[in-house]
This record gives structure tokens, sequence and C-alpha cells, in this order.
């Protein structure tokens, strides 16, 4: 079908013959995944919209599309307005929604692969205030009439050595029984793709830029578990790998393994299992205990072999990102140079070190406007050449197979104004106090986020994300439970407790629409931290990229003398990071960007 408009008149049409009067289309996948396989990239075939983030309904004569703050401007460029209304969330849910549009009486359609077990009842709640019906499908509508969807991806597995992973997985999964022991419960199920990379050290390529495989495993009390993916995916160094206590079995078997569980006592995650999963458990006559999969908490608290490795990863990263803003610091001003062209050149530079496995994300390369938006995705139609009087950002990672990496930088091309300056000051002010944060043991981050945004606050500004994600080890860009975001902000949510091991992003930002975006990004490890005199254990960050901040967008005279110390200190440590790793002609160019920052 040649226009989005075709396919939404193409899906209406079918919810006509499956007697449905509307269908709810979110962006995930059966694994309840941030970023999805292309064969689940149904939002994005039915709408447009290219964002990580967001949903929509179609009802026989209205469409809505639900986003959040980050993506208010990318997505009515991408999203027809005439077809779709744009609704922001979480101001608006979809259920709240539902219950003011929907049809009286009429049969809302979701699929049950893809929705929580709670947004459904919240949905179903919603919907009896219109005498509505919210009903699972057995097969996606979307799927009858997208015509050209691709099939999951076939790519074989890989095995995440030991000696990176830091701990075997007859280790990890010893642990999860011990877990189970402590339930009384006799089987896990794990659905989420990154818990079962971990729990299994192995690797995979089914979903772009994230190294996992598409699969199910149900893990029991005596550390033995069953691995459902599809068997044309396994090699004998991955098989030989797993060993004979882990059970492969075909994917397409999960569901009905779920239903022989009978009379067992079987945890499931609620956040992070998909309702057919606890409705198979039940149907089958399982005692479903509804808790957090044991590997999610587990995983964020890296041990030392994987935080030795990401500090590798991070120098090596760092020195080719450097290697780029050398690059473009020279050639952007003359022109010639696009959002596209400039993201290619990035990706060379760090395949280079020759130990890149992947980008960790596609590559945000924004100048000027598209800078505004904090997950502009450039495309060949959207780019555009970069020129003097803009700002340009690059918010780019890599995936390599001792750490994953994510990294923000802005700079001028040209003489940026004395407003850029300003609010790159005050981003950088919001940085500093977060990087120099000190708290206490059973402190979350959304209790530190406003740290980063009082230096906004304080001239009536702010941003509409949060301020840190937790990051993987070779795995997901954007990990849980950690995060540094206020409830109120997206990516905010149930608070957890930040500990020492966990890796997070420190990245605030500032956009003004149709000019720039700023935002500047470091990875950091919790760490404990000495206080004299301190009456509770405490804890503090550890910077973890190495990176120059662009110092001719510094307003000197807004930083504080510990400020100016901080910053000072940051490069002499890039320097000396970086440094060995580069010619001559690149040091020399580092010592210039790394010079004192009272000395411009």
């Amino acid at each position: 079908m040649s226009t989005y408009a075709d396919r939404l008149q193409a899906l209406r049409e079918q919810l006509k013959r499956d007697r449905l009067d509307g269908f709810v289309v979110p962006l995930t996948d059966e694994h309840m995944s941030e970023y999805v396989g292309d064969y689940a990239q149904r939002l994005a075939w039915l709408t447009g919209f290219q964002g990580s983030a967001g949903s929509a309904v179609v009802l026989p004569q209205e469409a809505a599309i639900f986003t959040d703050g980050r993506y208010t401007l990318q997505v009515r460029q991408q999203v027809d307005g005439a077809h779709w209304a744009y609704v922001p969330v979480p101001q608006v849910s979809i259920a709240a929604w539902l219950a003011e549009h929907a049809p009286q009486g009429g049969r809302i359609g979701y699929d049950p692969w893809l929705h929580t077990r709670g947004w459904v009842a919240e949905a179903r709640r919603a919907l009896a205030e219109r005498g509505a019906e919210l009903v699972a499908v057995a097969a996606n509508p979307i799927d009858a009439v997208w015509a050209e969807r691709p099939a999951p991806s076939d790519a074989k597995l890989t095995v995440q050595d030991d000696a990176a992973a830091g701990r075997n997985s007859a280790a990890k999964r010893a642990d999860i029984a011990d877990w189970l022991a402590q339930r009384k419960a006799d089987a896990v199920v794990l659905s989420a793709l990154d818990s079962i990379a971990w729990a299994f050290n192995i690797r995979g390529a089914d979903i772009s830029h994230t190294p996992v495989a598409l699969a199910y495993a149900v893990v029991h009390a005596d550390g033995a578990a069953e691995l459902f993916v599809a068997p044309d995916k396994l090699s004998e160094d991955v098989s030989r790998h797993l060993g004979n206590a882990v059970k492969v079995r075909d994917r397409a078997e999960f569901a009905g393994a779920l239903q022989s569980l009978q009379g067992k006592r079987v945890a499931a995650d609620p956040e992070r299992a998909v309702a057919a999963i606890f409705e198979a458990l039940e149907a089958g006559g399982a005692q479903v205990l509804s808790v957090r999969d044991p590997v999610v908490l587990a995983k964020a608290i890296k041990n030392e072999v994987e935080i030795s490795g990401h500090r590798a990863a991070q120098a090596r990263d760092g020195a080719a990102l450097a290697r780029f803003l050398k690059w473009a610091e020279a050639e952007m001003p003359g022109g010639g140079v696009t959002e596209l062209s400039a993201a290619e050149r990035l990706a060379a530079f760090r395949a280079e070190t020759g130990l890149l496995k992947d980008l960790s994300f596609d590559t945000i390369s924004a100048t000027g406007p598209n800078g505004a938006s904090p997950h502009y995705k450039v495309t060949a139609a959207s780019s555009l050449p970069i020129e003097p009087g803009q700002l340009y950002l690059v918010d780019s990672g890599g995936q390599y197979e001792d750490g994953t990496t994510d990294v923000t930088r802005v700079i001028p091309i040209g003489e940026p104004t004395a407003e850029m300056r300003d609010r790159f000051t005050r981003v950088l002010k919001g940085h500093i106090a977060i990087a120099t944060a000190v708290f206490p043991e059973g402190t979350n981050g959304g209790q530190i986020d406003a740290f980063a945004r009082r230096p906004l606050w304080d001239v009536g500004l702010d941003y509409s994300h949060g301020t840190g994600h937790g990051v993987g080890a070779y795995l997901s860009v954007h990990e849980g439970p950690q995060r540094i975001a206020a409830p109120n902000y997206p990516g905010g949510g149930p608070a957890e407790p930040l500990r020492a091991g966990m890796f997070l992003s420190n990245e605030p930002g500032y956009y003004k629409a149709g000019e720039f975006g700023i935002r500047i990004e470091n990875l950091v490890l919790v760490e404990p931290r000495e206080v004299a005199g301190a009456e509770s254990p405490m804890l503090g960050f550890e910077t973890l990229t190495f990176c120059p901040i662009e110092r001719e967008l510094i307003e000197p005279a807004l930083l504080s003398e510990a400020e100016r110390r901080w910053l000072d200190g940051y490069h002499a440590r890039v320097l000396e990071v970086l440094g060995p790793q580069l010619s001559p002609e690149e040091r020399a160019w580092l010592e210039g960007k790394c010079r004192p920052i009272a000395a411009r």
C-alpha cells in the first residue's frame, strides 16, 4: 500500500471483518521490548512514527497516536494530523482516552501478546464505563493487512564468554534457584530479552543495535532451565555452552509449555511478561506469583569484570568520538556535510577501532531545528545540511563485547550566540550537579533529578525528558530498573534505589523549538563514597565517559569556582585517558580543547 492513509483504511476494513469497533496498537513486541525487530514494527508501518515510545488507537471514525514530551515535534513531522489526533502522555492515558471516545457498547480489540496484564485491567475498567468491551484477538489484524511484513530475524546466537561476563551461566541460574527457594516457587518465566541474554551468557542479533535473541526461558528450582528459541539459531558452540542443564525447545512451543505447569508455583514479572503469559499459566492450573524478574536487579548491579570492561570500552569509544569531533570542527563550517553523512563518518571512526560489534542505537545526528527533537532519527528524507550559525548535536554510542556506550556532545558551527552559550552553560551546571552529587543509600534517581534542572528552572526553563537511564553491559543501552527521572517526566516511574555497581546516564538538556537543541551526556557508575562524619553509608558517581565538552559554548562567568574545578579536572582526565590513543596532531587538538576553562 502506497500511503499511510491507505494502511489506516485497510486496518479499519479488517476490523469490520473481525467484528471489532477499534484496536490498540502499541510500539512493543511480545517481550515488552523498547526496541523491536522489523517484524514487530506495527506502529511505524501503520502511522509512519519512527520514535521508540508510543501507541495508537484506531476507531471507525477517528484515530489517535499517543507520545510523550520527547516526541512532541517528531510525531507531528512524521504522522499526518489529517488522519491522527496527537495525544500527550502521561497527561492522557490510552484508557482515559478510550473512556471518552470508544463507541458505546463497542468491542475494542487488543493483542494479549503485546500488553501487560495491568494495562488490560486498566483499559477494561475504562471501557466498562462506556458499556464497551475489551476483546483479546487471536490474530493481530495489522498482520492480516501488512502484505510485506518482514519475518523475524534468523540470526544465530553467540556466546558471551565468561571472561567478559564475569560469572558463568550456571552460577547465575543457581542464584535464580536460590531466589525461587526463598519464595517456595517451582519456576520463573523469563520473557525480557536482555534478562535471558544475561542469565544464559548468550547474545544475538535479532533487534537492531541490541545484542539479544528472540527467546523465552523457564528456570526451575534446581537451576535447570528450558530455553525456547528457533532451533536453526543455535550453533554447536552455543549448544556446548548451554550444556545439559539447559533444554532447548522451539520458541513456538512456549505457550503450550506454560499450560503444562499445572500445580506449580510459577513466578512471572507483571511489568515485563505480557498478559498472554499470565493467561496461559492460569489456564494450565499454575499458581502464579506476580513478582519482578530476579534477573533485573542482578543484571543492573555490575560485577568487577563488567565494570572493568566498560571502562576499556569507554576509553576506546571516547577516542573515536574525539577524532570525529576534530574532523567535524574542520569540515562542517565549509559546507558539504549533512546530518546523514556526519552520522556515517562517526560510525566509521568507531568501526576503525576494530572491536565495534554494532552501534548501540541509531545515531541522533541533528543540526539546527532537528536538534530540538530529543529523539530525532536522521533519514535520507529528513537529513539537513550542517551550516554556519547552527548547533550540531550528536548523541551516539557503540556496542563492544566489553561494554555499551552512550554519549552526547554539542558543537557550534561558527560563532555561537549569547543565548546558545547561556543555555549550554546552564545544562553543563546541571550535568556537574549530578556528577558531583553525594547521597545516602536508599536514595532513588527521582530524588536527585531536580539537581540537574535547577540552573534552567532559575530562568524559567526545563527539558521534557528524564535526566538519566540505566545502561547494560554489552546489552540494552536503556536498562532498568535504575533511572534519574522524577515521576512527572518521561522515563520516570517506580522509585528504584540507586545501588553501587549500577551504570546510568547523566544527560540534562535544553531544546528551543525550531532553532536548536543542547544535551550533555556522560555515563556514570554508582559507587560508595566516604564522607567524613557521615551517619549512614553514602553513594556518589564516578564519571566513565571521556570526551571534551565544547569550551566555545561555555560562559565561564556562569560557573562557580567549584564547577570550574570539576570541569578542569574532568578535562585533565580526558587528556590522560584519550591522549595516548591519538596521533600527535589529534593530541594537540585535544590539548586545546582540554585547557583550563579560566584560560579562555
